[in-house]
């Protein structure tokens, strides 16, 4: 799953197929199909000798976002990050640089969000701020891809699901055509599903 991800961002090359991002081809155009893309990887690393705010400032920059500092305000107190604004970000704890890659991601406002693992670190606080955001994104046609092992944030953000095992997808679809792939009852838990499905 991280692979096909980091194929999708541009980080990899992949070994076969065509990746279209906003109708860019990633491989022929790459600047205007990352343009509207955010990607939040696994392991966090910000730039380690900027700090929050002027890591901020310079992914807003890079994407040449409008109106950018308003809402930068705005993700630093959602996050409970204010007090780190001038903190460098190698003196920041997981849970921190987390939240500085989740704000970095939201700061533009991509039409494009990929998240691996995005709960990686964060307290319950962030964890409720970011499933908020993510309900944001969508409700401005955002599409937004996320690869987790919590499947409690992905049966509480996520319309569709892909369930892969050992590299391959084994199921796609809804959460009630999966219960139904899986042969589960109507009120069987996503975890439920998932195990089904997967020792299936």
């Amino acid at each position: 799953k991280t692979t096909s991800l980091r194929c999708i961002c541009g980080s990899m090359r992949p070994s076969s197929g065509r990746i279209r991002i906003n109708g860019f081809d990633l491989s022929e155009n790459p600047v205007e199909a990352k343009r509207g893309l955010a990607f939040v990887p696994e392991i966090p690393y910000p730039l380690p000798y900027l700090t929050v705010w002027e890591h901020l400032t310079f992914i807003a920059r890079a994407y040449s976002a409008k109106d950018w500092e308003p809402r930068a305000g705005g993700l630093l107190d959602a996050f409970n990050m204010t007090d780190k604004r001038d903190e460098y970000c190698i003196r920041l704890s997981k849970g921190m640089k987390q939240k500085v890659m989740l704000m970095s991601a939201f700061v533009h406002e991509p039409s494009v969000l990929i998240m691996d693992e995005p709960l990686y670190g964060i307290d319950p606080q962030g964890s409720y701020e970011l499933k908020k955001l993510i309900r944001q994104s969508l409700s401005s046609r955002a599409s937004v891809l996320i690869s987790s092992h919590t499947l409690s944030l992905i049966e509480e953000v996520c319309a569709r699901v892909a369930i892969m095992s050992k590299g391959r997808i084994i199921a796609v679809g809804t959460y009630d055509e999966l219960r139904n792939q899986a042969a589960a009852r109507k009120d069987a838990t996503f975890e439920e599903v998932f195990v089904k499905i997967t020792e299936g």
